[in-house]
């Protein structure tokens, strides 16, 4: 699913796959955020990566950090 934001005063548009859309929410309420400020933290640290893929890897890098692995 395809959303517009703002990122440091920007509009652009963020492509990603419905549930990364609510793991987002999910980090952004665990942290006491919005979704518009994790975005903007994820956009700050991402380097080259283009942003849906810097979203997805922080997404999948939350739940790791809180999933225990499988023995």
């Amino acid at each position: 699913m395809k959303r517009s934001i703002t990122i440091a005063g920007h509009r652009t548009s963020v492509s990603i796959e419905d549930p990364f859309w609510s793991g987002l929410g999910e980090m952004a309420t665990a942290r006491g955020a919005s979704v518009a400020e994790l975005i903007a933290a994820i956009d700050q640290e991402r380097g080259s990566a283009n942003l849906s893929s810097a979203i997805r890897m922080a997404v999948l890098a939350w739940y790791r950090g809180r999933v225990p692995a499988a023995d």
